[in-house]
């Protein structure tokens, strides 16, 4: 059942609007199947963690490690416990609850979080997958083509997730003002159908499954790939309190490694890796694997590298910072250091050997 997180963050900007419910659907089992699986090396026994998740529902290798049981059959005496979360934005605030060991959020939730005033402890580790076409804004007029159309609409979208600051990209590069023409609203995705069905909302900038549902009845007009052309990439990050990384290495090398599992399956297997997918986001495995296709999948040896978590992610985030900044959705740009010590290769690093 859904449970509210009473944290209030504490951000006074109104863009960010981090003040919604942050929420999670608690798991007990670490699989969503009755499927039994083997470590593909030899497991740790020595691990007795205890571990709190929050994930999404995207369709990365996080799905596939939780569909799989990886964690377990590698660390059997550990305690794993998953919690669903609908965006980055509630992830964010289970962290400043303290109520999360790791998460998935995207990097515009990861900056907000290294940024003023929240300044959490938190560290990204992890390259879930980099945003393409996955994340896109649809329209329910079809006769509308770009978003100069979408003039006094109402458009919706995750406030503070990777979308959000696409969205937010999108309409400064056309010259156009979020707050005069057009109209902006804080909506999960599994709320988006309903408003769309309704006719309460012309357009959502959104990620799948939902995205597939909208696509039904609308037309994509842009996507995240677009605004990454345009210099703004935008990526799903794998992040951990840096006390848990500190106190658990034994526990992040495993968990980086499982990981690194994952993204094997969903390049060199999709087949078989679309099977855990379908499983979690309740589609069809031939669904599932056409959803990776918006996606870019990074194995640990890349992410390790100076082009990704090595040097250009903190640049990254850095530069996702200043146009937060710019919006009103952080109160400060840190210093470039911040940024740099808040991203960790040493999982991936890890993970690679």
């Amino acid at each position: 059942m859904l449970r509210p997180t009473t944290l209030a963050i504490g951000v006074t900007t109104a863009t960010l609007a981090l003040t919604l419910a942050g929420c999670g659907v608690e798991s007990g089992r670490e699989a969503s199947t009755s499927k039994e699986t083997k470590c593909p090396w030899t497991p740790d026994k020595s691990v007795t963690t205890s571990a709190r998740i929050a994930y999404q529902k995207i369709p990365n290798a996080d799905l596939v490690v939780k569909d799989l049981s990886v964690l377990k059959a590698c660390m059997p005496n550990a305690k794993i416990k998953y919690s669903n979360f609908a965006s980055g934005g509630d992830v964010v605030q289970a962290y400043g609850s303290k109520s999360v060991d790791i998460g998935l959020m995207g990097s515009s939730p990861a900056t907000i979080a290294l940024s003023e005033p929240l300044n959490l402890p938190v560290s990204v580790v992890w390259i879930h997958d980099v945003i393409g076409t996955a994340e896109s804004l649809v329209v329910r007029d079809k006769s509308v083509n770009d978003l100069k159309g979408l003039k006094g609409k109402t458009i919706a979208v995750p406030f503070g997730s990777t979308a959000h600051f696409s969205l937010l990209q999108a309409l400064q590069d056309d010259d156009m003002d979020q707050a005069k023409d057009v109209k902006l609203i804080n909506l999960e995705p599994e709320k988006m159908a309903a408003a769309w069905q309704g006719k309460q909302i012309d357009a959502a900038w959104v990620w799948d499954p939902v995205l597939s549902e909208l696509k039904k009845t609308g037309q994509v007009v842009l996507s995240s790939e677009d605004t990454a052309e345009a210099g703004k990439p935008t990526y799903d990050l794998g992040t951990a309190s840096n006390d848990f990384v500190q106190k658990n290495p034994a526990f992040m090398k495993q968990w980086a490694k499982a990981q690194d599992y994952g993204v094997k399956m969903l390049t060199d297997d999709p087949e078989k890796a679309s099977e855990s997918i379908a499983v979690e986001l309740g589609v069809s495995p031939e669904d599932a694997q056409k959803l990776f296709e918006g996606y870019e999948y990074l194995p640990a040896a890349q992410q390790a590298d100076q082009d990704h978590l090595g040097k250009k992610m903190s640049e990254d985030l850095f530069a996702t910072s200043k146009f937060l900044f710019g919006q009103g959705s952080i109160d400060k740009v840190a210093a470039p250091t911040v940024y740099a010590d808040g991203v960790d290769a040493g999982p991936a690093e890890e993970a690679a050997k």
